[in-house]
């Protein structure tokens, strides 16, 4: 692992500990949706970069981001739950990626929303604490939900 890629993991850690202790998730945000980016790892089937839908730990860190095409953007703010139940399983569904505490040279962590997923409910057990969701009973339910779909 290269430099640049261990920064991005340890920065990865830091996003999924920093949300699930504030239960708080930030994005930029303007008229036509959330701020996107392409990825630098994943093509899709047509050889094209997957699309990456950018979220932040804290926001300070979204805000530094808006500058060149996200100029007209402005920070906007989700609950834990929200942002699991909704953004990471659609994205999973429409085989986006998440992209975690981008920086201002657009320099972040590319994540897979289901092992995101994973993760967070990991952190959050660690944690002791449980969410309340509307479309599943908890985070068992969510988990066993994910790792269904996922064949596991």
């Amino acid at each position: 692992m290269h430099q640049d890629s261990i920064v991005t993991e340890q920065r990865h850690q830091k996003f999924i500990k920093k949300i699930c202790d504030t239960e708080i998730v930030y994005t930029l945000e303007c008229e036509e949706g959330l701020a996107t980016s392409s990825s630098n790892h994943y093509d899709d089937e047509d050889g094209e970069p997957v699309q990456i839908i950018c979220f932040w730990s804290e926001k300070a860190l979204a805000k530094s981001c808006i500058k060149d095409g996200w100029i007209d953007y402005e920070v906007s703010e989700m609950p834990l739950s929200e942002f699991m139940e909704n953004w990471c399983v659609g994205m999973y569904n429409d085989e986006l990626l998440i992209g975690t505490d981008f920086d201002r040279n657009m320099f972040g962590f590319e994540a897979e929303p289901a092992d995101l997923i994973l993760e967070l409910i990991a952190e959050l057990k660690l944690k002791e604490k449980e969410l309340d969701f509307i479309k599943f009973d908890n985070l068992s339910d969510l988990k066993s939900q994910i790792l269904e779909s996922k064949g596991l």
